[in-house]
């Protein structure tokens, strides 16, 4: 099942059409660097401005070049149930190892709404589903009862947690046990949920930094927690960089700042504004990473 250090990958562009060289040389960067999952089309790969056409794409593709190394766990949220049991669909005929399900945004659904939306798509699939809680971005927060609801489902193995709250990432991993895995959607929490049992991390940070991540997690699940904390509060620094604006702008600014990709940007998102490029700079200088 899924574990360890888990990257939500961004998606280049150029000349507003999807990078596909870009994309491939992103995925060998991050299996040559000991990333334990790949994670195309969800937030951070921009997957509100991606046509369903790209989005079936971007699948295909990372399911073909990753080539059973790693899991790829495709994004196929939406706000329309329908719709998100049509993008799953797509992810099991593409060969997806499991899709991850943001919680539905803008219509703000009741507890009752979130379960009765993810217990359709479970219905209809046999892919693994990670929840995604994310209320800073959806206007809802999905509360640690309605996850142990919906763990009983057994297509359902588990969340990726980005409330910022400590409390409610406990709350769930006392209520639903081994049902239900916890990942961190949020990288300064990213040692502290370890602790607490999670089971792995989505990281933002991981897309410039995939090794050190990685060794973040391989050293807290080989038992040296010591060398995991140190790690931990090492990265401080740049997790804080990567939300300078809005993700996914500052991690593709310095995607771009270190060649790896052109830092385009769909609209709504523009390119970082010049004083807050000089801040990531500084601190990429400080990581080594110019």
């Amino acid at each position: 099942m899924f574990s360890g250090s888990m990257i939500p990958i961004v998606t280049p562009f150029k000349d507003g059409e999807i990078d596909k060289q870009g994309f491939l040389r992103l995925i060998e960067f991050h299996l040559t660097s000991g990333s334990d999952g790949i994670i195309p089309c969800g937030t951070t790969g921009e997957s509100a401005t991606l046509t369903h056409k790209e989005h079936e794409q971007l699948i295909n593709i990372s399911v073909e070049a990753v080539n059973h190394r790693v899991p790829v766990i495709a994004g196929t949220g939406s706000n329309s149930t329908d719709e998100a049991i049509k993008l799953t669909a797509c992810a099991q005929k593409a060969g997806a190892d499991g899709a991850l399900l943001i919680t539905p945004y803008y219509n703000k659904p009741t507890q009752e709404g979130l379960y009765q939306h993810y217990r359709a798509i479970a219905l209809e699939t046999d892919l693994p589903l990670i929840l995604y809680n994310v209320p800073g971005r959806t206007g809802v927060n999905m509360l640690p009862e309605t996850v142990a609801r919906l763990a009983e489902l057994p297509a359902i193995v588990g969340i990726k947690e980005a409330s910022g709250s400590l409390r409610q990432i406990c709350d769930i991993i006392h209520l639903c046990g081994d049902n239900c895995r916890v990942f961190s959607g949020d990288d300064f929490v990213n040692y502290p949920l370890l602790a607490v049992g999670g089971m792995g991390i989505i990281s933002v940070t991981a897309n410039i930094v995939p090794a050190k991540v990685a060794a973040m997690w391989d050293a807290f699940a080989s038992g040296d927690h010591s060398t995991a904390l140190s790690l931990h509060y090492d990265l401080l620094a740049l997790h804080d960089a990567m939300f300078i604006e809005t993700n996914p702008i500052p991690v593709k600014t310095a995607l771009g700042i270190m060649g790896k990709i052109t830092p385009e940007m769909r609209l709504p998102l523009t390119s970082m504004a010049q004083d807050n490029r000089e801040k990531l700079k500084k601190v990429m200088a400080d990581y080594k990473l110019l």
